[in-house]
């Protein structure tokens, strides 16, 4: 039979022969220590969970946007990062780039629709205010003419989506955000 190897105590850090191959720890002193440890960690699990729970069963639908908002962005920067800038053509491989909307999100029935969101460099969104005179240049090397004559005429419909159907869209775009970082 092999010698039981030694094993650094899991509380103090003293190296230690165990009596059997499962113990963690060199003393009763530590083991106590230990078992609280463990006690603790797990309260803090539950409580952040419950907090979590609580956060997301009273959320208002400003927050539920918000959420979609962050995951659909994440993704349209995970689509668009081999296409480069949609207004001024700049690689955006390597480099922090925002997802630019061509109508802004102010346009609620558009504001999650894949067709008015494309990868655009920091410069051209934030210091150019979207630099749109490239952007609607450019648009129609990524979608069709008949897309952009639908953005156009459909940009002033309301968005009512209630929070169950948010919740939804944020699903949908949070397993989409999986599937690109899985090809990748």
């Amino acid at each position: 039979m092999k010698p039981i190897k030694q094993k650094k105590c899991k509380c103090c850090g003293v190296l230690f022969t165990p009596f059997n191959t499962t113990q963690k720890v060199c003393s009763t002193i530590c083991a106590i220590s230990y078992a609280n440890d463990q006690i603790r960690s797990q309260a803090k699990k539950i409580a952040r969970a419950e907090r979590k729970d609580y956060y997301e069963r009273n959320m208002t639908l400003s927050d539920w946007k918000r959420k979609v908002q962050t995951v659909f962005n994440r993704y349209i920067r995970l689509r668009d990062t081999h296409r480069g800038c949609v207004s001024c053509g700049t690689p955006l491989q390597l480099r922090k780039f925002d997802a630019g909307h061509y109508y802004p999100t102010t346009y609620e029935g558009i504001r999650f629709h894949e067709d008015n969101v494309h990868g655009q460099c920091v410069p051209c969104n934030r210091n150019k205010h979207g630099n749109l005179h490239e952007y609607r240049k450019r648009i129609t090397d990524r979608i069709s003419q008949e897309d952009l004559e639908w953005l156009d005429n459909n940009r002033h419909i309301k968005l009512k989506l209630n929070k169950i159907e948010l919740e939804e869209l944020y699903n949908k775009y949070k397993q989409k955000v999986k599937d690109y970082e899985r090809l990748q």
